[in-house]
C-alpha cells in the first residue's frame, strides 16, 4: 500500500488496516505525536478506528525534547 506520509510516497504492507498499526510500524507508541489523517486531526483514542488505504495523505508530527 502506498501512502503520503509527511509529503513523500511510502509504501507500507498491505496489513496495515489502521493507524495505530500504522504507527507500531514506524515504532512510535511510546512517543507523543499528533496525526492528520486526509486532513483531519485524530484524537489517539480514535487511531485503532481510523482506517487507512492506499493514497491516503498523513502527516505525523512527534515532539523532541532538548535544550
Amino acid at each position: 500500500m502506498k501512502l503520503h506520509i509527511n509529503g513523500e510516497e511510502v509504501t507500507v504492507p498491505d496489513e496495515m488496516m489502521n493507524m495505530s498499526d500504522l504507527v507500531s510500524y514506524f515504532n512510535l507508541q511510546e512517543k507523543i505525536i499528533i496525526i492528520e489523517h486526509n486532513h483531519e486531526i485524530l484524537e489517539k483514542d480514535s487511531h485503532h478506528q481510523a482506517k487507512i488505504q492506499d493514497g491516503d495523505k498523513i502527516e505525523i508530527v512527534h515532539f523532541v525534547g532538548g535544550g
